[in-house]
């Protein structure tokens, strides 16, 4: 019964889509322009609504992942995944989130503080490194390239410092949001 509720209430707290409850207060309801992360929110409305969308979508994956640790802390990872799947497919807004890269970060902020940080120093270090050296030989932008480098060495960390699971798991629901992404894109008005 713990799992499931564990389960329940982080998936609800993701389907809580910042994006979306910021735009339809503001009278525009980006689900039919963009996704509703931070990314999508910096393009409609700006830097400051995409840093407060960003901050709110990265407390749920804190608050999924406190409250796992409070009821179950075997279950962080489950709240991790659930919080992440809410975000991508939440059920207040007809399936149809973000990416879920927030809510993982907040998640992994509270299962793996040391993984996150090395994973997210080492991409931090190699974009403007790979910018300076190797991007006009190799042609490719550098996130893609940092995220080739960071995401083995989170692994690593994680395996030395804990939250495999939380990373393991968050990452699943991201990569199935990814594929469905590319499999059916979201084109502006698509889902209005």
């Amino acid at each position: 019964m713990l799992p499931l509720l564990v389960a329940l209430i982080s998936y609800l707290l993701g389907s809580l889509v910042t994006g979306v409850l910021y735009s339809r207060a503001r009278g525009a309801d980006i689900s039919g322009r963009d996704l509703p992360g931070g990314s999508g929110t910096y393009r409609q409305f700006g830097r400051n609504a995409a840093i407060l969308v960003t901050a709110g979508d990265i407390l749920k994956g804190v608050l999924a992942v406190a409250l796992a640790r409070v009821l179950a802390p075997e279950l962080t990872w489950l709240a991790t995944l659930a919080v992440v799947l809410g975000h991508c497919y939440p059920v207040f807004f007809r399936f149809q989130g973000g990416a879920g890269i927030a809510p993982l970060l907040g998640a992994l902020l509270v299962a793996a503080p040391l993984t996150l940080l090395g994973t997210l120093g080492t991409g931090l270090i190699l974009i403007p490194l790979y910018r300076a050296t190797l991007q006009s030989r190799l042609k490719l932008n550098a996130v893609p390239f940092a995220t080739a480098v960071a995401v083995p060495v989170g692994l690593l960390l994680s395996l030395r410092y804990g939250g495999l699971p939380d990373l393991l798991a968050g990452g699943a629901a991201m990569a199935l949001r990814a594929v469905h992404l590319l499999a059916f894109p979201v084109e502006p008005g698509d889902r209005a």
